[in-house]
């Protein structure tokens, strides 16, 4: 193979910012209302017309959109939350953080999503709720998971960070759980910087979420008419105690255009992901991604899997590789229950949850997102196929 490295670095998942985007940062800049405000209230509704709910609050992070989620829910101390281990510490870190405990399931070796068929068995009197966490952008298997929640009365809070524009049998997620929480971090597929959003159905938790983002002030999302016209009240009630992490207008405005090139941007990582599953799926060093039928996937992720008895060196050194070529990757996810906090504070231990494991040491995702274009992807490609020949037993 006359092979040449790929001249500058290609990154992971870098954003897609257009003109678009810039012009309507610097409309808010130029407005002088640059926190929450109108262009906040737009995003939410537009979003929750987008994935077919009533109601949409917007947060700073998935993070702070999780961890209201579940305050709304009636989470508290001693309560038992299941989840996948398999995921990112976030949707560990917010059922901790209401004092209650996270209860691990392994995943589906396929999907990498939390095996409904083991959820059962982890319910007990103190189990208050499920997490399911919809990797790389491919859904769970919702309807064995909603049958499990209406028989043991448990509510359903989806983790969808990976996953705006994803279907399940047809339905958009975000419109099947109580309450779904999505992400629009900077290598999300809708990127507003920073920035994620719980959307329900249900219009008193949506807007308790919205009360609760901003110290618990009962009229906060308004307070910008008081500020910037006549409208508004002088003085503003506490209602509770709440916290800080309300969504700017400067990373509404740019949602607000990623969302109106949403769909674009998932098509590209899709015709991407097909250039990834032609150039590996005869290759004995590799398993490329399974799509259930279920599913139509956002492409947040694009996994590939190692098959570690064909090469000479562990999936690190395979990285080590792709990064002396010029390629970058991430690793997604180290399980839940291998991290120290975890292990110190639950009990949790190697072995526990051996597919998650399995995975996590042969995983490498690579770069999909749409800026890169169909070029660098097949670089990618060609940089993975020309390592394997070097380092194949």
């Amino acid at each position: 193979m006359n092979f040449k490295k790929s001249e500058e670095f290609i990154p992971f998942s870098p954003p897609w910012i257009g003109k678009d985007e810039e012009d309507e940062v610097l409309d808010s800049l130029r407005s002088g209302w640059i926190t929450t405000g109108p262009k906040v209230k737009e995003f939410e509704r537009r979003v929750a017309k987008y994935v077919n709910v009533k109601h949409a609050a917007a947060m700073y992070s998935c993070t702070d959109a999780m961890l209201l989620a579940l305050k709304v829910l009636g989470v508290d101390k001693g309560d038992e939350i299941i989840t996948t281990t398999f995921t990112f510490a976030s949707t560990g870190h917010v059922i901790c953080h209401h004092g209650a405990k996270p209860v691990f399931v392994d995943v589906d070796p396929e999907t990498f999503n939390i095996n409904p068929e083991l959820i059962e068995e982890k319910i007990t009197p103190k189990t208050k709720g499920i997490i399911p966490v919809h990797y790389g952008g491919q859904s769970c298997d919702m309807d064995p998971i909603m049958d499990i929640a209406s028989k043991h009365n448990l509510f359903v809070m989806e983790d969808a960070a990976h996953a705006i524009g994803t279907k399940y049998k047809g339905r958009k997620i975000g419109s099947i759980g109580d309450i779904t929480c999505f992400s629009y971090y900077a290598t999300k597929n809708l990127s507003t910087a920073e920035g994620g959003m719980a959307v329900t159905n249900n219009e008193e938790w949506s807007n308790r979420m919205r009360i609760l983002s901003m110290y618990g002030i009962s009229d906060a999302r308004e307070i910008w008419h008081s500020r910037y016209s006549k409208a508004g009240a002088i003085h503003h009630d506490i209602v509770e105690l709440g916290y800080k992490c309300n969504m700017t207008d400067i990373c509404a405005g740019i949602g607000l255009h990623q969302l109106a090139k949403l769909d674009m941007f998932n098509l590209k990582r899709e015709k991407f992901a097909k250039i990834y599953d032609e150039s590996f799926k005869n290759h004995p060093g590799f398993k490329i991604p399974v799509i259930k039928e279920y599913s139509n996937s956002s492409r947040h992720l694009y996994p590939l899997l190692l098959n570690l008895e064909y090469f000479k060196i562990e999936r690190d050194s395979f990285i080590d590789e792709l990064k002396e070529n010029n390629i970058g990757t991430s690793v997604l996810f180290m399980p839940l229950h291998l991290h120290s906090y975890y292990k110190k504070s639950f009990g949790y231990s190697y072995g526990d949850f051996p597919i998650s494991e399995n995975l996590f040491d042969r995983i490498i995702c690579l770069p999909i997102s749409p800026k890169l274009g169909e070029d660098t992807i097949n670089k990618v490609a060609e940089t993975i196929l020309y390592i394997s020949e070097k380092i194949k037993k």
